[in-house]
């Protein structure tokens, strides 16, 4: 029903809006995705077959979730419904059933596409089950979340998951020429500025044409340089999220950089989590872990110069603060390593478990009264500093209690003269001094 603008003619022309302009007709023409739209890739085998099974489309913003929902719709011959989870409840759930229910019975197919998936409760996403068991429709699901925590075990069972890619330089660059070719003219950028562009872009193919139609409306008598074009778009932060699968990917990436011994891809991502806002303190925190789990006694002044480095951030903040993180990193990643420290504390925490309670050999008790004394308390009791070498080689673990060799110190760094003094230290006790 027309409204009383359009009535009288007055509605303006809306322009579309360049990405819409741009957005696909056939799965072909989706840029990025080749792994999965492909003639040999599982979901273009489905479009190809004309038989659509449910999914999850996992992949960052601009990637082309919503589009190739659309055109699965179309290339199967379904109806295309959508609803997004963020503005959706149960009662639209409902009534998107049933209108997928009455369509079955005509013999129409239907594709419900649910934007952002993720935010359903996990009673809603459990209404879908029963309709896409009963073929009532065919879900995909769009989701920017690592459906193994947001998605109910029970919905992705009866989902496939595929991971859409961040889009490439190359695929940006494609779009690019694709909206150069819509417009008939091109970018008034010299080719360090567009690459620029590109990668202010972030691998979002629709925020990338959001510039580009900015862009586009610029007047300009020369190309803009880099430096023009930063001062003409304000350059996004990078996609992280302090409390999601980002935050926790990125650590991931540092903490296994440092243990790989890389110190510039841990620099790297060091640089990545700190660029997205994440809390100098806390990589602070996971530095130090690192020094214990993964250096240990292979160089123990890794400990010690990452609890310098967050008392340096706590003296100077940031950004000069975050100099001693760089310090830290680049010297665990240059360091020797061992996780001989980490491996005996877990085996030790395992046999205290299994032990129970134990008492301590009478020898090594302190005897302060007469009574301690006379049931045994410290006879026998060998004062080390007062043995040749100064290791009595007595035994300190509870009575009938098999000794275990815990720690394992490795032939690298610090603990290799330490193997030495151990290896020593095991045969006197063997020997029974």
């Amino acid at each position: 029903m027309s409204d009383l603008f359009q009535a009288a003619g007055l509605t303006p022309h809306a322009p579309t809006p360049l990405a819409e302009r741009l957005r696909p007709q056939t799965l072909e023409q989706v840029v990025g995705q080749e792994h999965l739209l492909g003639p040999e890739g599982p979901i273009g085998r489905m479009a190809a077959a004309q038989r659509l099974s449910s999914m999850i489309l996992w992949g960052p913003p601009g990637t082309g979730k919503t589009t190739i929902a659309r055109l699965l719709a179309k290339a199967g011959g379904y109806e295309f419904q959508q609803i997004s989870a963020v503005f959706s409840g149960v009662a639209d759930l409902k009534k998107a059933f049933e209108q997928a229910r009455g369509r079955r019975l005509a013999g129409q197919s239907t594709l419900l596409f649910v934007d952002e998936i993720h935010r359903f409760n996990r009673a809603q996403q459990d209404g879908f089950l029963p309709f896409v068991e009963e073929g009532v429709i065919t879900l995909v699901g769009a989701t920017t979340e690592n459906p193994s925590f947001e998605l109910n075990g029970a919905l992705l069972s009866r989902c496939q998951v595929f991971v859409l890619k961040r889009l490439d330089e190359e695929a940006l660059e494609a779009l690019l020429a694709k909206a150069e070719g819509v417009e008939g003219r091109k970018l008034p950028l010299d080719a360090e500025a567009r690459f620029t562009l590109i990668a202010m872009a972030d691998g979002d193919g629709r925020y990338l044409l959001t510039l580009t139609e900015t862009l586009l409306s610029v007047g300009t008598d020369s190309p803009l340089n880099a430096v023009q074009l930063g001062q003409f778009l304000q350059k996004r932060r990078p996609a992280y999220d302090k409390n999601r699968e980002e935050h926790y990917n990125l650590v991931s990436a540092l903490h296994k950089s440092v243990r790989g011994s890389d110190p510039d891809a841990a620099l790297y991502w060091l640089a990545r989590m700190l660029e997205g806002g994440e809390d100098p303190l806390f990589i602070a925190r996971r530095l130090v872990r690192m020094a214990s789990e993964d250096i240990g006694a292979a160089d123990p002044l890794s400990l010690l110069l990452t609890t310098a480095a967050k008392d340096a951030f706590d003296f100077l903040g940031s950004p000069e603060g975050e100099l001693a993180l760089a310090q830290a990193v680049v010297h665990m990643a240059s360091a020797p390593k061992s996780n001989a420290v980490y491996a005996a504390f877990k085996a030790a925490k395992r046999a205290a478990k299994e032990s129970g309670s134990l008492a301590p050999p009478a020898h090594i008790l302190n005897a302060p009264t007469k009574l301690m004394k006379s049931l045994g308390y410290g006879d026998g009791y060998a004062y080390d500093h007062d043995v040749e070498g100064g290791v009595s080689g007595q035994n300190y673990f509870p009575d009938g209690m098999a000794r275990p060799r815990f720690y394992e110190p490795k032939a690298v760094g610090a603990e290799a003269k330490v193997r030495e003094r151990l290896d020593a230290w095991d045969k006197l006790r063997k020997d029974g001094r």
